[in-house]
């Protein structure tokens, strides 16, 4: 092979390699200016931030996104949340949502949490009543009331409202991250007003108890009251004790006995005998 012959064959090769290179640099310089285009700052959370809090300035910041890649939504200014409340609970770099606040205006705690037309309710709990401590904040629960409703000692059950929201549990307004139970000798439950009215009766009357329920059951099974009765079929049905009311005793007046008189008449003479 002559010397012109490998300088044509470098040539090439060197022409084929430039060809190459200039194709790839316009594939790579196209792709990254469709991901170069032009970006919005939006809000985004500097740190977690739990349910219930305030946002303030130090928990926002501004980060620039492309369009597209926003949700439907996001804030491009932080005065638009700073002083909202949060009512879901958000991570650190997550974009700030309206579904993840309160309304303008309606501060922040439970109050906040709380949606218009309902009302928070707390009752007074133990271990047993709050199910060992598995009641959190999102659960849903029955309430049960035990009480004797009439003048007789047959007490009896019956659940008094439905798949009830809880809201909070003590002062904790968001469930363990780690689903561990949580100990509150308070729980705060969202009902209707009328509601409200019956969970507020129930716990003073007699005893309550809740009853855990899976969210995604919803049904509401409408049972009647149990009764203690029912528990013990042979036993005798509850007596109620009346009181007999008292004899009124009745004065027969006393009547003075006759007198009884005869007469005797001798002659001219008479006698009167009284017996």
């Amino acid at each position: 092979m002559n010397r012109s012959r490998l300088l044509m064959i470098g040539g090439l090769a060197l022409a084929l390699g430039l060809l190459v290179s200039y194709t790839v640099y316009n594939r790579l310089r196209t792709s990254s200016g469709s991901n170069n285009e032009p970006g919005i700052e939006v809000v985004v959370a500097v740190n977690d931030i739990q349910v219930g809090a305030k946002l303030e300035d130090r928990d926002i910041r501004l980060a620039r996104f492309p369009q597209s890649n926003l949700p439907p939504g996001a804030f491009t200014k932080k005065s638009q949340v700073t002083g909202r409340g949060v009512v879901l609970p958000v991570s650190k770099g997550e974009f700030i949502l309206p579904s993840k606040l309160a309304g303008v205006n309606a501060g922040a705690g439970l109050p906040s949490l709380i949606p218009p037309g309902m009302r928070a309710v707390s009752v007074r709990v133990n271990d047993v009543v709050s199910v060992a401590g598995f009641v959190q904040p999102g659960s849903r629960v029955d309430v049960l009331a035990t009480g004797n409703p009439g003048a007789g000692n047959d007490r009896q059950t019956t659940t008094v409202l439905e798949n009830v929201a809880v809201i909070a549990v003590g002062k904790s307004l968001e469930r363990s991250s780690a689903g561990e139970s949580q100990v509150a000798p308070v729980i705060t439950l969202l009902v209707a007003p009328d509601d409200a009215q019956r969970l507020t009766l129930a716990s003073q009357e007699g005893r309550i108890q809740l009853s855990l329920r899976n969210p995604l059951d919803t049904r509401k099974e409408g049972i009647g009251a149990t009764r203690a009765s029912s528990l013990y079929p042979g036993a005798a049905p509850a007596t109620t004790t009346q009181t007999k009311p008292r004899a009124h005793k009745t004065v027969t007046p006393v009547v003075a006995p006759s007198v009884y008189a005869v007469e005797t008449i001798r002659g001219s003479k008479r006698d009167e005998t009284k017996f």
